[in-house]
């Protein structure tokens, strides 16, 4: 008798207990996989779809065991000035077989992406039932890039329904409007991206303009969902004046055709910068563009005096 195969997708970090991606208690899951690369990203790990290995290289013993293990190639050793030294190659195609992860005695190697399916993802999510339930809250998906897996997407998402889990994704917006139009019927909230409002620029940053974005937003308006609409706030790349007013006069009228609840501003931060190095990756920003804290008071100021709900959300 033939069976139906379980779809699956890729995960790469699940983090419980999140407050900043939606109402209440949330259970956070990041989708592996992105078809942008914003130069601020801070989840590196998430760019690629493929398995992963992050490397520390600092806690290396250079013993060896993980090269034993590898099925891959992944892992090797190089004779450098008499003495062998471990590497990474990065173009073998890490299995995600996991064996040097669980070999390594001084926790230098975790492999990124794990393929769960729905009922594994479920058995997750409902450890933590009480406190959505008890705050409002639920679970919100993220990435990279959730919408490039729609389909695993809309089956967890139907499954969280079925037990009145509130549902919520976080979107950058630029995948073909069929995958907004599949997950609208089962998402809550869209926490949805709007990083560049000049679509020149935007290409610039990303590789593509911004009309899909936009697209998709006022799809999701007209639609009735009940859209939060986040602006990154990164200094030097899209922070001028006029980049912000633009956007945020944007949002305003767009809010007359539907359920825009808020503007979250979200301003840049260096979290995830130790990842890169990690993964052997350029952290693509030179220079340190953190705002200081007398700059996020005025900032948040400034926005206190727009009619309109805007956010000024600090980690």
């Amino acid at each position: 008798m033939m069976t139906t195969k379980e779809l699956t997708g890729r995960i790469f970090n699940i983090q419980k207990y999140s407050i900043y991606d939606g109402d209440g208690i949330r259970t956070l899951i990041f989708f592996k996989g992105c078809n942008i690369s914003c130069p601020w990203c801070s989840n590196p790990e998430g760019l690629n779809g493929n398995f992963q290995v992050m490397y520390s290289h600092d806690k290396c013993i250079n013993c060896g065991d993980c090269v034993s293990v590898c099925p891959s190639g992944t892992h090797y050793r190089a004779n450098i000035n008499g003495s062998l030294k471990h590497f990474i190659n990065r173009e073998a195609g890490c299995s995600g077989c996991r064996k040097c992860e669980e070999i390594c005695t001084q926790d230098a190697i975790s492999i990124v992406g794990k393929d769960y399916t729905v009922s594994e993802l479920m058995e997750v999510i409902m450890q933590d039932y009480f406190f959505y339930t008890s705050s409002g809250g639920g679970v919100t998906i993220g990435g990279g890039e959730m919408s490039l897996q729609t389909d695993f997407a809309v089956a967890l998402f139907s499954e969280c329904k079925k037990v009145m889990i509130n549902t919520a994704v976080e979107t950058q917006g630029t995948t073909p409007l069929e995958n907004y139009k599949k997950l609208a019927a089962v998402t809550d909230t869209f926490l949805f991206d709007l990083k560049e409002m000049d679509s020149a620029n935007h290409k610039t940053l990303f590789g593509m303009g911004n009309e899909r974005v936009k697209r998709n937003l006022e799809w999701l308006v007209d639609s009735g969902a009940n859209v939060v609409v986040r602006i990154p706030l990164v200094r030097g790349y899209n922070d001028s004046e006029e980049s912000v007013l633009t956007a945020i006069d944007y949002i305003k009228k767009l809010s007359r055709r539907g359920n825009i609840r808020r503007i979250d501003i979200l301003p840049y931060h260096q979290l995830g910068k130790s990842k890169y190095q990690k993964l052997d990756m350029d952290y693509p920003v030179l220079n340190d563009p953190s705002y200081t804290p007398e700059e996020l008071n005025y900032m948040e100021s400034r926005f206190k005096s727009f009619d309109f709900d805007i956010r000024l959300v600090r980690h």
